[in-house]
């Protein structure tokens, strides 16, 4: 399932899960990458001081629950890459 470029942006603060249910952590930002004016992947970091994030693309989105915040993931949280 694609997700559009606009829901990505009202994203910040929502949990992440990974298609096994598990917690990957609370979305940072939208991310800019081949397009300035539109996001196509989430920083997610996990924990309050968490240093590391992970990145997730828009195309490893399955769904966007907006009632209870919650974005939830085609993948694995071990198959996300992970960045600075």
């Amino acid at each position: 399932m694609s997700v559009p470029a606009s829901a990505l942006l009202q994203t910040p603060g929502y949990l992440v899960a990974d298609a096994n249910g598990r917690f990957v952590g609370r979305v940072e930002c939208p991310m800019y990458g081949t397009q300035p004016d539109m996001p196509d992947a989430l920083a997610v970091r996990r924990g309050l001081f968490g240093r590391r994030r992970r990145l997730v693309p828009a195309d490893a989105i399955d769904q966007i629950d907006g009632s209870s915040g919650v974005v939830g993931l085609l993948v694995e949280r071990d198959s996300l890459r992970s960045f600075l």
